[in-house]
């Protein structure tokens, strides 16, 4: 395969249309403190989203003005809306990958001055899982060498000098490493596989995980693996792989029966890759990989068995690629509820004692806590028997893991009191449409269609969550730990693959209606955050999150029966942010929220949805947050940087479009 062409373009205020700042910042760039910086997507190696960071506070942060915007419009051949990424920021330069072909950028923390990009789209030549991205990572030997590593969309790994934005050549072939080869299938599809998430590094190990191709409805049996593998972040060698789906020999192989041609499901059976973000114990050497399921999503006839390591969190060894420990969460995946966010790590204290933790969210809304060295649950995980389907030749295993504690942070299972009831009328039209699904409980299977019956499933949590790729956020001086999420139900069914596919069945499309009279099938809350603290795996608190539709805010029954839905919470979430003082989190309007209580303290409108994740630094004295807003009416999305006031220092003001963009955006503090 013909390698990328690539180019570093070092870009200077006048060639890149750079943001003016917004308010005055005086002084010279200093050292950074020690916390002041935001080094890892999560925030930190263990995926915290936690900052110490507390110059901002509930007193003060109605005062917040916005210091720079950095737009993000024209990289890529259409501006990208819903931008993912959690920018970095270290050195005083802020780090983020732009538009659908990840071209990288460096910004200056104090004024969003750009200043370097790198651009190298390999998407034409090896195609693309799907666009979205969630940023990069950053190295340093501490000693000069500092690197900011990356992958494209064409799934190469690319190292580049993180001081000027050129090519490290030492690394890999001219910079570049492979993730197509070692994945031991004949043929690699272009297109099959890829990442949207950054790599994560440890002990100077980046490990690699993989997206993939959507399983609901894939034409071929034989579909990429989504392996896990571990290279030198010098050199770029590869130093080992674990296989998430085992091979011969190895351990986990016999939970992989045979189809019904008579062959061994593990040869060919692919995804089971890792999505939703790995993170690792420095000290203790352990990654944690959240695996997804195995092809496809919502039948599994053709690999009868549990099919280790599908919907499983594995502990490895960062040097080695070893197996320490894992626990499955789902057994023989028929739901979609792959494990899309990244484990949490955090310290805990049970019985007098500090308990090394990790906890691990997923789409079925619970929350599997388990001691990160032993992988002992902390508290019992039973086995639980489940409902049979009537799709032929699917393998149903008859139990399913549910943790005793904590207690689910969102709604599951379907029943009759769940439909909406808001009105008489809204009530029986609730009950008429419910009458072509079957309502269950969690892990009621997908059915294929009864022809004068039954026409799917009703599946809360629908494959959208619960927990998504957004994850939990830690409070590492508390155990508190937060979690958005959302009830939105999915139609679940399946149809012969017939000339679609060699699966025997794939998913079955929409049959039935999950909306009566202009509003949901289901009744609210439709949005929230959950607060368990895990020294105890108690709620502490639960609050809507986000706004409901305007169809649910202008819905005609509701108005005629004075029925305000404004605070029942809505579909959009974004990564919470949780600094000393406060939870920050930005789902519409950028929310300010007390850590105890879950009361609002503080609104503030951005123009658009925070599509990524919320992060914080200190530079010069002067804490600054840094949100990821999306693009509105053909706009491209971009970074608002927020800051107090400079004594002195004037209100605020207007300033220039960012990178490459245009417009003056409205006055500092956001606008309506």
């Amino acid at each position: 395969m013909t390698r990328i062409k690539t180019s570093a373009l070092m870009v200077l205020a006048a060639t890149a249309a750079t943001v003016v700042a917004l308010l005055p910042i005086s002084g010279q760039q200093g050292v950074p403190a020690a916390n002041a910086e935001w080094r890892v997507n999560g925030g930190d190696a263990w995926g915290t989203r936690y900052s110490p960071l507390d110059q901002i506070t509930r007193d003060n942060v109605k005062n917040l003005q916005v210091v720079w915007r950095w737009k993000a419009q024209n990289f890529g051949p259409t501006p990208q809306a819903a931008w993912e990424v959690t920018p970095l920021m270290v050195g005083g330069k802020v780090y983020v990958t732009v538009g659908t072909s990840r071209t990288v950028v460096a910004a200056d923390a104090l004024t969003g001055e750009t200043l370097w990009t790198y651009h190298g789209d390999d998407t034409a030549e090896r195609g693309q899982v799907r666009p979205v991205n969630r940023g990069l990572s950053y190295w340093s030997d501490g000693r000069g060498d500092d690197r900011i590593l990356f992958i494209t969309p064409g799934y190469q790994l690319v190292a580049l000098n993180a001081k000027t934005g050129a090519p490290v050549n030492s690394f890999g072939t001219d910079a570049h490493v492979d993730l197509y080869k070692d994945l031991d299938r004949v043929t690699v599809v272009p297109g099959s596989i890829g990442a949207t998430t950054p790599p994560t590094i440890i002990k100077d190990v980046a490990v690699i995980g993989a997206s993939l191709k959507v399983g609901t409805a894939l034409p071929t049996l034989l579909n990429t693996p989504g392996y896990i593998r571990g290279y030198d972040v010098r050199t770029g060698k590869l130093l080992w792989t674990f296989h998430t789906i085992p091979q011969a020999g190895e351990f986990g192989v016999e939970t992989w029966g045979k189809d019904s041609r008579g062959q061994d499901s593990w040869k060919f059976t692919g995804n089971a890759g890792s999505w939703g973000g790995i993170t690792g114990d420095e000290e203790l050497g352990y990654i944690y990989v959240p695996v997804e399921s195995p092809s496809g999503d919502v039948y599994g006839g053709q690999r009868p068995g549990n099919n280790l390591f599908g919907d499983s969190l594995v502990c490895l060894d960062v040097k080695t690629g070893k197996r320490v420990w894992h626990y499955q969460l789902i057994h023989h995946e028929l739901w979609d509820y792959d494990i899309p966010a990244p484990p949490l790590l955090l310290d805990v204290m049970q019985n007098g004692q500090k308990v090394k933790a990790v906890a691990q969210v997923n789409k079925t809304a619970y929350m599997f806590v388990f001691d990160r060295v032993t992988g002992k649950p902390l508290w019992p995980i039973e086995e639980r028997p489940v409902a049979k389907g009537n799709v032929p030749g699917e393998w149903y295993s008859p139990t399913q893991p549910h943790p005793t504690k904590p207690a689910p942070f969102d709604r599951q299972g379907v029943t009759l009191n769940d439909l909406a009831d808001y009105t008489p009328e809204i009530k029986a039209a609730a009950l008429s449409a419910s009458e072509v699904f079957v309502l269950g409980p969690l892990f009621t299977p997908p059915i294929v269609a009864i022809e004068g019956g039954r026409q799917a499933t009703l599946q809360l949590p629908g494959a959208g969550g619960g927990a998504n790729w957004m994850g939990a956020s830690a409070d590492t001086e508390t155990g508190m730990v937060y979690v958005p999420s959302v009830s939105n139900p999915y139609v679940s069914s399946v149809q012969p693959g017939g000339t679609r596919s060699e699966m025997p069945y794939i998913a079955g499309g929409g049959r039935g209606a999950t909306t009566v009279l202009g509003l949901p099938l289901l009744k609210g809350l439709y949005g929230r955050i959950t607060a368990i603290d895990l020294n105890t795996g108690d709620t502490a608190w639960t609050i809507p999150n986000g706004k409901p539709s305007d169809a649910i805010l202008n819905n005609p029954q509701l108005k005629a029966a004075g029925i305000d839905p404004s605070n029942w919470g809505g579909g959009a979430r974004s990564p919470i942010l949780i600094t000393k003082t406060m939870l920050i989190e930005g789902s519409n309007d950028l929310r300010f929220i007390d850590k105890k209580t879950g009361a609002v303290i503080h609104e503030m409108p951005l123009g658009a949805q925070m599509t990524g994740g919320t992060m914080t630094y200190m530079i010069n004295g002067r804490q600054f947050l840094v949100a990821v807003v999306n693009g509105t009416n053909g706009q491209g999305a971009e970074l608002v940087a927020l800051a107090l006031p400079v004594a002195g220092g004037p209100a605020g003001g207007q300033g220039k479009g960012g990178a490459k963009g245009k417009g003056a955006p409205p006055a500092a503090g956001g606008i309506n």
